[in-house]
């Protein structure tokens, strides 16, 4: 059911909503994309089902997190630059604040939860996505060619789930879209008139692309600076990934273990308290910041990394999103898109199955708990966050009859 529009428009508003979803959105990327279009699509009606998959689709190209990166998106719709830093701030802080407390608690031992409330937790995670899914599917491929496109998407993905492969089958999406649809299209499509111009747009791109060589300079200039080494080591991997939140694990660990500055079982450690709070994977920088054996340490630290791993992100979509709405004007480039949005439906639903239902259903019991979950968000009707509390409330009380 769509809420009312009244007061939506602050920035206050923008920032509580965000900070909410920070609170309850479990899951990974692609949960958190689910969680955003209940909110964003379904609930509050800010963008439409097209608008949304065209943002989620143009993430998808940009290196970093995509998840976070589609709500700067949406907080730089909303309120310009002070609704990206207050959609960023709402969605980051409270994973961010509660692995940098765990940091400075951790001994070896990071199993802050029950493995039966972590397993609630995966499974409602599955209702989600297949949420999601459903949703989508249903909107954005209403043909059998989108269809297909959906489906052989989910395939290849299953086929070969590297970091690269969601690039390739975007890229065969767009080129099935102009193939298939060459039609002269509406030109309106309720584009989204974000805040910034193309010559602003242009000018976060360079800032992006100087800081991304200049910081290795000044780095090697400052040899004993450990805030300077962690901010060009922290920008850098945020720069560059691609493929979400896991992806950027190794990079981190080669960045931060064999030079000493965290344990290896440290690491690991946080590794897994990230898994087990809401919000974007990429706070979980927060914590080796403030794991840091030298230099800044503790809240400093974990400030310092936190900031250094998302600031691209910032660049990256107040830059591209001003370009992304004139390209997307084009007739070429809205049938190319018809063929991307299916494409990423496509990515939802290889995601539906790995890791979200290898990860969750391990039993006949399992099935049954993700089809209850299933049940109450899509014909219930309940909200998200409400079914994930629930969930883990369930999987804590059965942990305590065990």
């Amino acid at each position: 059911m769509k809420v009312s529009k009244t007061d939506e428009t602050s920035l206050w508003s923008v920032f509580t909503i965000f900070l909410r979803l920070g609170l309850t959105s479990f899951g990974g990327p692609v949960a958190h994309l689910a969680y955003f279009r209940d909110e964003f699509v379904v609930r509050r009606a800010w963008l439409s089902e097209r608008n949304y998959a065209d943002l989620v689709a143009l993430c998808q190209f940009l290196p970093g997190p995509a998840s976070s990166q589609v709500g700067l998106s949406i907080g730089l719709y909303r309120q310009g630059y002070r609704g990206a830093l207050a959609a960023w701030l709402g969605f980051t802080l409270p994973s961010a604040i509660a692995l940098i407390c765990f940091a400075n608690v951790i001994a070896s031992d990071g199993a802050l939860l029950s493995p039966l409330v972590l397993q609630g937790l995966k499974i409602v995670v599955l209702a989600v996505i297949a949420q999601a899914v459903w949703g989508m599917a249903r909107s954005l491929c209403p043909d059998r060619a989108r269809q297909s496109v959906m489906v052989v998407t989910a395939c290849l993905m299953l086929w070969q789930p590297s970091a690269v492969m969601p690039l390739i089958v975007i890229a065969l999406g767009a080129i099935v879209g102009l193939w298939l649809y060459p039609l002269k299209l509406s030109a309106d499509n309720g584009c989204l008139f974000v805040h910034v111009g193309r010559r602003a747009g242009a000018l976060w791109l360079l800032l992006f692309a100087v800081l991304l060589v200049l910081l290795p300079l000044l780095s090697a200039w400052l040899p004993g600076s450990t805030i300077m080494m962690l901010f060009d080591a922290f920008y850098r991997v945020g720069s560059l990934v691609f493929g979400g939140g896991h992806v950027v694990l190794p990079l981190l660990q080669a960045e931060v273990v064999p030079s000493g500055l965290v344990s290896n079982d440290v690491f690991l450690a946080g590794y897994g308290a990230a898994q087990a709070v809401p919000g974007p994977l990429f706070t979980f920088a927060a914590f080796l910041g403030a794991s840091m054996n030298q230099g800044a340490t503790g809240w400093v630290g974990g400030a310092i990394c936190l900031v250094a791993i998302f600031l691209p992100s910032f660049f990256l979509v107040a830059g591209a999103l001003p370009f992304w709405q004139q390209l997307r004007l084009n007739n070429k480039v809205q049938a190319a898109l018809l063929g991307v949005n299916a494409a990423v439906v496509g990515l939802l639903l290889a995601t539906l199955y790995q890791p979200a239902w290898t990860s969750a259903i391990k039993s006949p019991l399992d099935f049954g708990w993700a089809l209850l979950a299933f049940m109450a968000l899509v014909f219930w009707k309940l909200p998200p966050w409400l079914v994930v509390l629930g969930s883990g409330l369930l999987g804590g009380f059965v942990s305590l009859l065990a």
